[in-house]
């Protein structure tokens, strides 16, 4: 055994004078990064990194430069354990060949050590130590070649530097890994948004192909994760591709890149370690560039309600289905909602922002990245969502890694920095340290995530030692109200543990939560960024559990595949003395369960599990009297404020019942309730607005109202708004929070006949029902919203989607039919559909190809004489696909 360099306590001991001992030390670090070994100049020689401290079992890497035919291979290692044989090293550009007839010319060894710190991620404060060696090749016509390669406690990487100013073109690297060929494997197949499930495999078993990073790999008890790391639009992203010899090369995204010099390309990484080094590491983010934000106080990570897979793109359309997303954000005490693709087509969001941020919720927009690829586009949209409150953008469909678009992520998150607006990327690459440099992005999809409908438990439990290792993964767990379930309540609610994200998007329907009120608990206390990140068990594909810290709570989550049966949770991580544990898990009867324990370090928690089950849990100090880790949560009332009729009509000096209803759902009480309804000048309204003190949780006020229109309306829509203000208790600085829901009245013109109030001989549709008096929407009977074309917004007509068909009976009872056709505003600008009337058979009309952005076509045809009147809707030609085509005022005179 090796003897410490101190002396045993006691015992004699030989000082040197302080400054001649740093003199000494200087010297010695002097000669070390500026002496060249001893085959420096020459054609052959192998050299070794090892981690910091070079303890016996650490990692090393081996550069070896072979004697004849100057080429370049890197080995990996952990202890005496090979985890990566030697694979090439080198670059072609369009000037040199750089993969043979190397030379060794010089080598410089420096210790690396970096503190920083994160917004996100499995922890906040950070230290990286790492061992850099940086070496100088020569090639056959004199083109220099530097290789850095830096080595630390839990891993390796390398970057190739091309020395020199002017324009590089890389045409392709020569870098690969060679795992050892019977090493087990959890591989992906490569897609350009990494949305693709892993498989266990062999290195060499393995299909050939393309995969994704991050790769796993397992040598006896070391596994390595291979990834890169600082990407950029200097270059391009990378995948793996495994000619089927167990060798896996690195490909670029494009034939070629070209950038300015000197030039330092991505980091080759790979993560060494046992699984808890691998899960835990920040080497990506250690190699990162520091952050470019000085100021980060602005930048918040925090839990979203996501409504999305409650709803689709009709939810997010719909004003009063975003004001229920904000309610229960804010019944809950979650700082963000998120809204989706389909907002764009509306002209409420400043008013939902408005709303939001009196409940003390902000909100977050989804936004397509070809609305924010050129610097106009940029400088037109993201001060306008600033202005109007925006807290940050969900940037959405990528799709690629090529150094174009490395160059827009550049732009993009310089300007969203700028304008302190969060990021999320979905349909996006891989974490690639950009969450070190760029601290405002929260999160990035590049998953099999939650909403491919079905995700399996053995997919799941690889989840956490492959992609999210590498940085934060928006996987947006709890949609129990969509696709199909895999695993079980308790697992589902685990994963808001087991996977990190900055911006946690929570899936469920108010109803999921409300059916689970200790899963919700769970969700007010869990958060979304940690101090410390510690894997307690699990394999790779068959479990997962970790313990979180956040201040000086534990949060714990466990997750795995395969029958039920009890787990073993250690608690050796906790401090001395006596901590309460709270564990919710699976009942019998398939609700969840919230169960206390007092422990200590030296204890284990024993936890019933079901089929593809889990469980979840938080851990804090135990004093006396104290029954549960809870702390204080904000709440405000979850209300629901509804107005009926949705739509009615009236003719001139008619009358309209109205009823209006205020319901506390969860959180009450709601205190100072008044409701009122709102009618237009001239119209009269008859009936008490009623009011409560205070309205407990369960409890409801109701108005009744009779409102009668002038005797001399004119045709067209009106609406009645019913209002409720009310006050919360929990928050007094909110001050009066209103709601508001309309009834739309509609005035029939005289001797006019609607399409839409007609019965239907026939009616079909491309997508979904077709819809009276409302647009297509999605596939639901009723889910449309008004009519509106360019802006116009029409209170008759149908709602219809290519291909698609009604026949309605006229008898020869009229002379005229009229309307205004086009692609209805929600599809936002796609769409291309062409329309066709038939009179028995016979064409009466049939139009140009109509796109979403061109103007609405009026329309007018003679139908004297005609039975049947038949109205079609055809695909422009480019597929059906956003084909939603209204037929706006349809309406037959005699």
């Amino acid at each position: 055994m090796p003897r410490s360099s101190r002396s045993a306590p006691g015992g004699p001991r030989r000082t040197l004078p302080a400054a001649l001992l740093t003199l000494l030390l200087c010297a010695v670090l002097a000669l070390s990064a500026l002496t060249p070994p001893a085959q420096a100049a020459g054609r052959g020689g192998a050299w070794t990194v090892h981690q910091p401290g070079a303890p016996r079992d650490g990692v090393t890497a081996v550069v070896r430069l072979d004697p004849a035919g100057g080429t370049l291979t890197l080995t990996a290692r952990k202890g005496a354990t090979t985890v990566l044989e030697p694979a090439p090293l080198g670059i072609v550009t369009s000037a040199a060949d750089l993969t043979s007839g190397l030379r060794a010319e010089s080598r410089h060894t420096r210790q690396v050590t970096e503190r920083y710190a994160m917004t996100t991620g499995k922890r906040l404060r950070r230290t990286a130590r790492m061992t850099e060696t940086r070496f100088t090749f020569t090639g056959r016509d004199g083109a220099r070649l530097g290789l850095v390669v830096r080595v630390a406690a839990d891993g390796v990487a390398y970057r190739y530097v091309l020395p020199g100013p002017g324009t590089v073109t890389v045409r392709r690297e020569a870098s690969a890994f060679r795992p050892p060929a019977a090493a087990r494997a959890w591989l992906t197949p490569y897609s350009v948004n990494y949305e693709r499930l892993y498989a266990p495999a062999t290195a060499a078993g393995a299909a050939a192909g393309a995969y994704a990073y991050p790769a796993l790999f397992q040598a006896g008890d070391t596994y390595a994760l291979l990834t890169e790391s600082d990407v950029d639009g200097r270059y391009d992203a990378s995948r793996l591709v495994h000619e089927g010899d167990g060798r896996y090369a690195v490909r670029l995204a494009d034939p070629e890149v070209t950038s300015r010099g000197p030039l330092a390309t991505p980091w080759r990484t790979a993560v060494v370690g046992d699984l808890a080094t691998v899960t835990e590491s920040t080497l990506v983010d250690d190699l990162a560039p520091p952050s470019r934000i000085a100021d980060t106080s602005w930048i918040r990570p925090g839990k979203v309600a996501w409504s999305w897979l409650d709803g689709f793109g009709a939810a997010q359309r719909d004003l009063a289905a975003q004001q229920r997303f904000v309610d229960l954000a804010a019944a809950h005490g979650w700082p963000y909602t998120l809204v989706d693709d389909g907002w764009k087509t509306t002209g409420w969001m400043p008013e939902l922002i408005a709303y939001a941020r009196q409940r003390g919720v902000e909100v977050l927009l989804w936004v397509h990245y070809s609305d924010l690829d050129t610097a106009a586009e940029r400088a037109e949209f993201l001060p306008r969502v600033k202005q109007w409150g925006a807290a940050g953008l969900k940037i959405d469909f990528m799709d690629s890694d090529s150094q174009e678009r490395f160059r827009w992520y550049d732009a993009v998150l310089r300007d969203t920095a700028r304008h302190r607006l969060l990021v999320n990327f979905h349909g996006a690459t891989l974490p690639k340290g950009v969450q070190r440099t760029w601290p405002h992005v929260m999160t990035l999809e590049a998953v099999y995530g939650a909403e491919q409908g079905t995700v399996p438990a053995a997919g799941l439990t690889a989840l956490p030692y492959t992609r999210n290792v590498v940085g934060s993964m928006d996987y947006t767990p709890m949609g129990f109200q969509f696709g199909t379930r895999t695993v079980s309540d308790a697992a589902e609610l685990a994963l808001s543990v087991v996977f990190e994200s900055g911006f946690q998007n929570f899936a469920g329907s108010v109803a999921a939560y409300r059916e689970r009120p200790e899963l919700a608990r769970f969700l007010e206390q869990v958060p979304a960024v940690w101090d410390e990140t510690r894997l307690l068990s699990g394999r790779p594909g068959k479990s997962a559990t970790f313990a979180r810290r956040h201040g000086d709570r534990w949060f714990l989550g466990g997750v795995h595949a395969g029958a039920a049966g009890t787990e073993r949770v250690p608690l050796d991580f906790l401090g001395g003395g006596r901590w309460l544990a709270e564990v919710v898990r699976d009942g019998e009867d398939g609700g969840l369960l919230r169960e206390r324990h007092l422990v200590t370090r030296r204890d284990a928690l024993d936890v019933p599990t079901a089929e593809h089950g889990g469980f979840a849990a938080q851990v804090c100090r135990f004093t006396p009297g104290r029954d549960t880790c809870d702390r204080p949560v904000t709440r405000l009332p979850l209300t629901a404020l509804t107005a009926g009729p949705a739509r009615a009509e009236t003719d001139p000096g008619g009358s309209v019942a109205v009823t209006g209803r205020f319901a506390v759902e969860e959180s009450g009480p709601a205190t100072e309730v008044r409701l009122t309804l709102g009618a237009p000048d001239g119209w009269t309204v008859d009936g008490e607005d009623p009011t409560a003190a205070g309205l407990p949780t369960g409890e409801e006020l109701s108005g009744d109202w009779t409102v009668r229109a002038p005797s001399d309306v004119r045709p067209g829509g009106y609406d009645l708004t019913v209002r409720a203000e009310y006050r919360t208790p929990h928050r007094p600085g909110s001050g009066v929070l209103r709601a508001e829901r309309s009834v739309r009245v509609f005035v029939p013109e005289p001797g006019v006949t609607y399409v839409s109030d007609l019965p239907f001989i026939t009616g079909r549709n491309g997508w979904g029902p077709v819809e009276r008096d409302m647009s297509n929407g999605e596939r639901d009977p009723a889910d449309g919203r008004p009519l509106t074309l360019r802006g116009a917004v029409y209170d008759k007509g149908l709602g219809t989607h290519a291909a698609g068909e009604v026949v309605v009976a006229l008898d020869g009872r009229y002379r005229r039919f009229a309307a205004v056709v086009g692609v209805d505003d929600e599809v936002g600008g796609k769409g291309t559909v062409a329309f066709e009337a038939l009179g028995d058979g016979r064409s009466l009309l049939t139009t140009e190809v109509l796109g979403g952005a061109d103007p609405a076509l009026r329309v007018d045809v003679d139908v004297t004489g005609v039975r049947q009147l038949a109205l079609r809707v055809l695909d422009g030609g480019d597929g059906v696909d956003s084909d939603h085509a209204d037929w706006a005022d349809a309406r037959l005179t005699p």
